[in-house]
């Protein structure tokens, strides 16, 4: 039986929320363009949409936003938050930016050009389109055991080493500015890379005299991981497991909306001077001067106090905990689901849920509506919707490996007794899922159409 763990805090403020009504929740769904994104947050009953910028803040870094300092220029909460980084991290140079994909689009403008490549394990969707925008060619070179939803392995995101090297091989490392991995892997299921991975990536980049960047936005549910699941780390402290997955990188890029806890902002760090100094430049341009990038000095005040208590093993063990809680629930009904659970998220297997839509049909998309339809639930297609593209050689649509449904799970939000109200929503649905019909595009973008494309049921 599926075990609840203690929250290693108590509540002291609360946020009300409603379910709407059926009807109008077929409205809603129907006025949205059968596309989540479009779905106001109020007529969401629970959204585990992402876990991006969700989670409830601590009163340590609600006390701190009152010692912002919103001086232009070198206010003292960015020298917080350098000490933050470098003392985490290790690099050299940090920029902070307003988030993630700010800090990946500055990375790619100063690295990227027409032609080039960049490989990762899994490059998520707005990692991948920023590489696509300035010309390159993202590559994908998961080991495939992350690509079957049922193997229960220790590390599932890990990059297949063969692969890589093969890669480098034929393309020529002059054709790749930078390879990357993302921990933990977001687009896997939220698997964890383990350690031995990605020293081996590091050794094989840096043997071609490649750079090796980290997406590090989960980097501590990794280091938790790793921690859980490699005997040679078990009596590590977090913070030096992170410290080493950190050194063997040239730099990151950290989306802090995830594991510094906090509602907004991100930062790009990393060892190169003259790197740097185009990227500062980039900076000022798109995101704002140096040392505020585009955030108040409030939002660097609760990114500097956030990192530090998202590598709390107290709030981990929680943490993984609550995910586990909803996997082992859905487990228990027999609902598929990508296994072993990953840190901030369950992912539902759309095409076991869903075995009599094709994916031309967009089964993920199709499971997100009925989730919404049943139990006013919001999650995100991980699947055709947000990674499928056209065959240059061909012009057919090539589709990916993993068709998934991302219940991402806010942190510190909900209780169990919402967890167990998305359990009885799944059951449900999954007992009547030859109901659930596919849908087709009315509109799509040609980058990150998930966020904006529209649907219509067939």
């Amino acid at each position: 039986m599926a075990e609840f763990p203690v929250e290693p805090f108590r509540i002291k403020t609360v946020e009300p929320i409603r379910k709407p009504e059926p009807e109008e929740r077929q409205r809603i769904l129907r006025q949205a363009g059968y596309n989540l994104f479009a779905v106001r947050a109020s007529e969401v009953y629970i959204d585990l949409l992402t876990d991006s910028g969700t989670a409830a803040m601590s009163d340590n870094q609600w006390s701190g936003i009152m010692h912002g300092d919103e001086s232009y220029a070198g206010c003292r909460n960015f020298f917080n938050l350098e000490d933050a980084v470098q003392s985490i991290t290790g690099f050299k140079h940090f920029v902070p930016t307003h988030q993630g994909r700010a800090a990946e689009s500055v990375l790619f403008a100063c690295t990227v050009k027409p032609g080039d490549a960049v490989p990762s394990n899994m490059h998520f969707d707005t990692t991948q389109a920023n590489v696509i925008a300035r010309g390159g060619q993202p590559v994908d070179l998961i080991a495939d055991e992350g690509l079957d939803p049922t193997l229960r392995a220790p590390f599932k995101g890990d990059i297949d080493l063969h692969k890589l090297e093969t890669f480098i091989e034929e393309t020529r490392p002059d054709a790749i500015p930078l390879g990357m991995l993302t921990v933990t892997n977001n687009s896997g299921g939220g698997q964890p890379v383990s350690m031995g991975n990605i020293r081996s990536t590091s050794e094989i980049l840096h043997r071609y005299d490649i750079p090796f960047f980290l997406d590090a936005c989960r980097y501590a549910e990794n280091a938790y991981f790793i921690k859980l699941r490699d005997p040679a780390y078990a009596d590590t402290p977090l913070v030096d497991i992170a410290r080493e997955i950190f050194s063997y990188a040239d730099g990151c890029t950290m989306s802090a909306k995830k594991d510094a806890l906090v509602n907004i902002g991100g930062f790009l760090a990393l060892n190169d001077d003259r790197l740097f100094e185009q990227v500062r430049q980039e900076l000022i341009i798109r995101e704002g001067f140096p040392t505020y990038g585009g955030l108040a000095g409030r939002d660097l005040e609760a990114i500097a106090r956030g990192l530090w208590e998202g590598l709390e093993e107290s709030y981990l063990s929680y943490r993984i905990g609550h995910t586990r809680y909803l996997a082992d629930r859905l487990n228990e009904e027999g609902i598929p689901i990508l296994e072993p659970p990953g840190g901030h998220a369950v992912y539902l297997d759309a095409r076991r849920f869903l075995p009599h839509i094709p994916q031309e049909e967009l089964p993920g998309q199709a499971l997100v509506c009925a989730l919404y339809l049943e139990g006013g639930i919001r999650s995100v297609e991980i699947g055709s919707v947000m990674f499928a593209r056209e065959d240059p050689e061909t012009g057919g649509t090539l589709y990916p490996e993993l068709e998934l449904v991302r219940m991402a799970i806010p942190r510190r939000v909900y209780t169990q007794a919402h967890l167990d109200f998305v359990v009885d929503t799944c059951r449900r649905l999954y007992e009547g899922r030859d109901e659930i019909a596919g849908l087709r595009y009315t509109y799509a973008p040609e980058l990150l159409r998930h966020f904006t494309a529209q649907f219509e049921p067939l």
